[in-house]
Parts: structure tokens; sequence; C-alpha cells
């Protein structure tokens, strides 16, 4: 596995991406814009959560307006997702937002898409070129006998960005979602050879909670091995906390998230004599608790054919045994305890690490 290390560096507010940088997590509010408290609120607790940028949509003025009075109240770079109205872009602009996504499909004409770049270059704010399956130009479907297609994508691209480097623009973030996972890949792998800027992935309408998490894992974890992707978003039909979450855990899963704790279990089998089940999920939960910048390792294993292996390879693990447990750290064994009190000794060693 590698990371995409010739692409273009860009500033979003205050982080960089591209190049060798680690791969950043956005999310996007789904509460109304213009309520500003709201947002504020549910971004503050994503940015609890672990997300390095919010994305808040822009379909009226009102949200356009609110866009200041956001940004004074949160500590991350904020978004705007632009359908339409080149003008509430501009606003946005204004109020000092830190990068504007157009859907391409929705804004066509080039004095309109001037003024966007042209606005945008006087503050170095980036403009993601966002292409969704589901808004390739008509124009364009009717090449490939009205079906989206990989090339109908890749045409979308292709279009957008000459017209924003005719406006002398050149700050751009690329981004070629579909909901068909292997559709999403090609098209990804493909517009890699072709240009330089970063990447937003993501599997667009992936769906609720159990499916949507499935079919981003898929897509995203093929994306990220493949060395693509410079920032990332879960799309769930549920709580954006959920979509950071599993981007958390996909990166972790990968190797490619440096900080956080990282919590693997056995499966369990007839061997197991103590309710692994149980002392999982409740490890799972109480280290959801603990911030750290430090990357730490939790084994939770069921008995001893695994389990010290394991556990050795973990900075804290539990071997089971009958109604007991053998606590690791770093491959030696530190104490036994009954079972009850495993999971109050992995936290207390996890603590100790933080």
């Amino acid at each position: 596995m590698f990371k995409r290390e010739n692409t273009k560096r860009i500033k979003i507010g205050n982080i960089e991406i591209g190049g060798s940088d680690e791969i950043k997590i956005q999310s996007m509010c789904n509460v109304k814009t213009d309520n500003i408290e709201d947002v504020v609120k549910q971004i503050l607790e994503l940015e609890d959560a672990g997300v390095d940028i919010m994305r808040v949509s822009v379909p009226d003025e009102k949200a356009a307006l609110s866009i200041d009075k956001i940004k004074n109240k949160i500590h991350i770079p904020l978004v705007a997702d632009i359908h339409f109205d080149y003008k509430l872009a501009l606003m946005c602009i204004e109020r000092g937002i830190d990068k504007i996504r157009i859907n391409p499909g929705n804004i066509k004409d080039f004095e309109k898409i001037k003024c966007i770049a042209n606005e945008c270059n006087k503050k170095n704010i980036p403009i993601r070129i966002g292409v969704n399956s589901g808004s390739v130009d008509k124009e364009i479907l009717k090449k490939y006998d009205g079906r989206v297609t990989v090339s109908a994508l890749l045409d979308m691209v292709k279009i957008n960005v000459d017209l924003l480097n005719k406006c002398d623009f050149d700050n751009i973030v690329l981004s070629l979602k579909s909901s068909n996972v292997t559709m999403a890949v090609e098209a990804y792998k493909k517009i890699s050879e072709i240009y330089n800027y970063p990447l937003h992935i993501g599997i667009t309408e992936a769906g609720t909670l159990y499916s949507g998490s499935v079919k981003s894992s898929v897509g995203l974890g093929i994306l990220l091995y493949e060395g693509l992707g410079d920032t990332m978003r879960v799309s769930l039909t549920a709580n954006p906390i959920e979509e950071v979450k599993l981007a958390k855990e996909i990166l972790k899963s990968l190797n490619l998230l440096k900080s956080g704790i990282e919590v693997i279990s056995c499966p369990t089998c007839g061997r197991t004599n103590i309710n692994i089940i149980e002392i999982a999920n409740e490890v799972e939960e109480r280290v959801k608790e603990l911030k750290t910048k430090k990357y730490i390792k939790i084994a939770v294993m069921g008995c001893i054919v695994n389990g010290p292996g394991e556990a050795r390879e973990a900075n804290v693990g539990v071997a089971g045994g009958n109604g007991e447990g053998l606590i690791f750290k770093k491959g030696e064994i530190i104490k036994k305890i009954r079972e009850e009190e495993i999971v109050n000794a992995l936290i207390d060693e996890v603590k100790k690490m933080i």
C-alpha cells in the first residue's frame, strides 16, 4: 500500500491536504444551516469525535448569511455546498468560508463559474468539483445512451477543470462519487492518472447505518489501499457521528490513522470460558471516553490458543481462561484477574499510557 505523493498541496482553512499528508476526515451537517445554534453544536460534537473538515448546505440566502456566525464558533475548516445559485457562493466567500464545493451539473454558465473562481483566487479558497452520478449533464449522458458511466463522470470532471483553468484557477479538489462501488473505484483510479489534484473520496448515497457501512468500507478501503484519497467522507443515512466513527475505523484497519484507540477481539468459539462478547463491547464503549493523540491497540481474546499471541502484538490485552483472564502489556503477563475485573483492568492500563 502506498500514498500518492505527487498530489498538489491545497490549503483548506488551517489545514493542508495533498502530498503525503494523512487523509483528513470530512462530514456534513444534517441540520438547517440557518439554525446556527444547532449547527455549531453538531460541529463541536463532531470535532470531539475526530472530524477534520465540515460541510454545510447553502440552499438559500439565510444559509449563506449564517456562515461567518458559524465560523466564529468552531475550530475546523468549513465547506459550503453550492447548487444552482452562484451568488450564494459569493456570499459565503465574503463571509470567510474555507472551501467551496460546486456540483458542475447544476452551475453551467461560464461567466458565473468565472465569478466564483475570481473571488476564490483573491482569498486562496479552493473549489471542489464534486461530480455525482446523479447529476451528470444530460448532453453528456446522450453520448452514453442515457446511462451514467465511468466515462461520463470523467467527462464532467474534465469539462469543469477546463472551465476553472480558463479562469486562471488551479486551486482544485476533485471528487467523482457514485453509489455504485465499482464505478466509483474505477472513476477515481482513472482520474488520478489524468490530474494531480487532491481527491475527496466517498461512496455517495451509500445507505443506512448497516448497509451503508458495508458499502462505504468496501469502496473506501479499495481506494485507500490503492493510495488514493486526500479527504474522505463516509455517507450514511444516520447521525454524522457515525460517519466519523466509521471513517476512523476504516483508516485504522489500513494503518492510516496514527492516533486513537483500536480494539481488536476474537469471534469466540467453544473454547471460550468468559463472556467475551460482553467484555469486548464494554471495553469498546468505555474507550470512547478516552482522548489521546497516541495510537493504542487493545486485544480482547477469549482463550489461550490465539490470545497470548494476539495480545502480544497489542499495547495491552487479555487472554481469557476459566472465569478469569491474563492481562498482557507489550506481550508480558502482568497479572491474572477474575472475569468481572477484566474491563476495569484494561481501561486502567490504557489510562496509564495516555
